[in-house]
């Protein structure tokens, strides 16, 4: 490179000495003196400019040949780096695209819950509240009361109807005791009528068979005494039957006064059972296990039956993540997902997938979208996936010891090769 330079400046000075060899061929100016020294200051003025042209290149020839160096890109170890770089680029590019396949993410995703929502059942005036709010209570924890006076007196009422119903029973029950002793009696009593009257009858026709085989062997007033005793015995005989009849009236009825008296007992029973459920409705307890939020109510509120009092988040808690359409390809039950909690984010929670719903969102709108009308553009719909929360070993985080609620955002990242 420093030959080529040599020769650069040798033919710049060939051609500057030619310049000098050669006759000066320019017209003169006819002006005298005057033009005759402007032209020859022209030429000291271009050689003054050509010596320090001269000087600049000599100057740039001494640098590079002080230096002594290729350019950049000429030199091996340049594009030795480079190729590695470019390798190393390459290779971890692919590396993070084989890692980055296997899963498959979203930050459309919240923390969900089945809240319960605590509603009072009767109306009445808050007599008791607990001090819980944003605590855990277990299932069963009595949360509020309602005044009891009026249900406490309503239940009182039943219990003495009740026992009315049940008096009313034992009567009844005695007097169908009652009825069939005086049925026995006339039982008895009819015995002897209807014996009497078989042989007044009896002998009414045995008279009248012997008047007919002899008439002087019977005498007429025989007969009609016989026919007398007969119609006697017989109507006795009958009014021993009516009472008998009578007597099992009796009894029908006082059988049925029983069982009055015992459907009277049953309304009884069941406005007890009423009260009972009402006055259990005065306490408010806890249907499930949870933290207690949004307590609106205070001792002494009154309430109505159906207003909200308060929640419980249960302890039982998800993820729901919409997933769009397209990454559902090679998405399974029960892969296994890291959850990062936007609140907590040094902190690594784990799960697993637990059911896909089939159906995207929109399907499901009060209003949904009729794609048969008018201009259609496709988007990209998604998909609503549940996912547990897991605690695979003990160093896994306890969602429980977190304040972690419905609502949250999350960040899951689910493995699905």
């Amino acid at each position: 490179m420093t030959a080529d330079r040599d020769q650069d400046r040798a033919s710049d000075d060939d051609g500057r000495n030619d310049g000098e060899d050669r006759p000066d061929t320019r017209p003169r100016s006819a002006h005298g003196d005057d033009g005759h020294d402007h032209d020859d200051r022209e030429p000291d003025e271009d050689k003054g400019k050509r010596d320090d042209d001269d000087d600049d290149d000599d100057g740039d020839e001494d640098q590079d040949d002080h230096d002594g160096r290729p350019p950049l890109y000429k030199r091996p170890l340049f594009w030795l780096i480079f190729g590695v770089v470019a390798i190393v680029l390459i290779v971890g590019g692919l590396l993070f695209w084989l890692h980055a396949r296997k899963f498959e993410s979203t930050d459309d995703a919240f923390v969900d819950a089945h809240v319960v929502r605590l509603a009072a059942q009767v109306s009445g005036q808050l007599t008791a509240v607990a001090n819980v709010d944003n605590r855990h209570v277990e299932a069963g924890a009595l949360l509020a009361t309602i005044e009891t006076d009026a249900t406490q007196a309503t239940v009182e009422q039943a219990r003495a109807q009740w026992l009315q119903a049940e008096a009313q029973i034992e009567q009844a029950r005695a007097q169908v005791t009652s009825a069939q002793a005086q049925r026995a009696q006339a039982v008895a009593e009819a015995v002897q009528p209807e014996a009497q009257a078989a042989k007044a009858q009896a002998d009414l026709k045995r008279y009248v068979a012997l008047r007919q085989i002899d008439a002087a062997a019977v005498a007429g007033t025989q007969i009609d005494q016989a026919r007398a005793q007969a119609d006697s015995s017989a109507g006795q005989a009958a009014a021993a039957r009516r009472a008998i009849d009578n007597a099992d009236a009796q009894i029908a009825v006082a059988e049925k006064q029983v069982k009055s008296a015992q459907a009277q007992k049953a309304g009884a029973q069941a406005q007890i059972d009423s009260a009972k459920v009402t006055y259990g409705h005065l306490d408010i307890r806890a249907p499930v296990a949870g933290q207690v939020v949004n307590r609106s109510v205070n001792v002494g509120s009154y309430v109505q039956a159906g207003s909200q009092l308060m929640a419980i988040v249960p302890d039982r808690m998800w993820v729901t993540a919409n997933f769009k359409e397209t990454q559902l390809a090679l998405m399974r039950l029960g892969q296994p997902v890291d959850i990062s909690v936007d609140a907590f984010p040094d902190v690594h929670f784990v799960g697993h997938v637990d059911s896909i719903q089939r159906g995207a969102g929109q399907a499901f709108a009060l209003l949904p979208p009729q794609n048969a009308t008018g201009n259609y553009v496709k988007v990209v719909q998604r998909v609503p996936v549940r996912i547990l929360f897991d605690r695979r070993n003990r160093n896994d985080p306890d969602l429980h010891h977190y304040a972690i609620g419905p609502g949250m955002s999350v960040v899951p990242t689910v493995r699905v090769r």
